[in-house]
């Protein structure tokens, strides 16, 4: 048997190169463009996704895989010789990826077993679970080990992020119960966090370098770290952030990638995130 597979979604913003030295097996979502439909990684890059972004007149928008794109995973893993499938999913409060991963697993039952998390979490934070399991697999724990772990993890991982503005997760609905700040925070930067698997404003700062120290110093002061990651969304002052997140000292190496698609069509340019797992107590 060639052991257990693990499966995320493209939310994870994890790069092509990561997944494929982990071996994770990505469903994508797909992306839309006014009338056009575009499969995240496959038919759209993060680079191509964000030029449409800067230059173009349409507001992007996304739609979660059906049930039958994650049969098709679960069974190619069967067939592969997995022994069972870790699927890693981003949170259900922002997406309809979980209940068709969910629905996807019941139809295979009988074939192959499937453990299906939400992660309560999106971007890197997402992903530093994906990579998570992925080390799982690689010391053989157990498909119930691994969602166990997971699910403990998952309260312990922090997603926050510095938008240039709040418009675009206005515009997409991901604003959770912040949209009534909207009117008062356009003259500033605002720092964003996931709160119960949903997008809140966390605090309002006044210029971009303060929200991008801001945003870093939550790493940095969380205390002991598991895991930690950034990512990227067309912002010119990524480099900064990374200097800035070298004070901490994460067990794992720090993990950057471009925040994509599915997380860039509600954040919008200019973005970044920062993403940890803090120690168990």
């Amino acid at each position: 048997m060639a052991g257990i597979q693990v499966v995320t979604d493209s939310a994870c913003d994890l790069s092509p190169t990561t997944v494929e030295e982990r071996d994770v097996r990505v469903v994508p979502l797909t992306i839309r463009f006014g009338s056009e439909e575009l499969v995240d990684r496959d038919e759209l890059s993060s680079k191509e996704f964000w030029d449409r972004v800067i230059t173009g007149p349409d507001m992007p928008s996304t739609a979660a895989p059906s049930p039958g794109a994650f049969q098709q995973a679960f069974l190619d893993a069967r067939e592969a010789g997995s022994s069972g499938v870790m699927c890693v999913m981003l949170s259900s409060g922002l997406s309809a990826t979980y209940q068709s991963a969910c629905t996807a697993a019941e139809a295979v039952a009988d074939r192959i077993p499937v453990r299906v998390v939400d992660t309560q979490s999106v971007t890197m934070g997402q992903g530093l679970l994906v990579l998570a399991a992925a080390d799982m697999v690689a010391d053989g724990r157990s498909l119930e080990e691994i969602e166990v772990t997971l699910n403990d993890m998952k309260g312990r991982t922090h997603v926050y992020g510095a938008v240039d503005s709040l418009d675009y997760l206005r515009r997409g609905g991901r604003i959770g119960g912040a949209a009534q700040l909207v009117g008062s925070l356009l003259s500033i930067k605002p720092v964003i966090h996931v709160v119960d698997g949903v997008v809140e404003v966390e605090s309002k700062q006044r210029t971009r370098s303060r929200a991008l120290s801001y945003l870093a110093n939550k790493a940095v002061e969380a205390g002991p770290l598991d895991r930690l990651g950034a990512t990227n969304g067309a912002a010119t002052d990524f480099d900064e952030v990374i200097e800035m997140l070298r004070r901490a000292t994460p067990d794992h190496e720090i993990v950057t990638g471009d925040l994509g698609p599915v997380v860039g069509s509600h954040a919008g340019p200019a973005s970044i995130g920062v993403s940890f797992i803090t120690k168990a107590r």
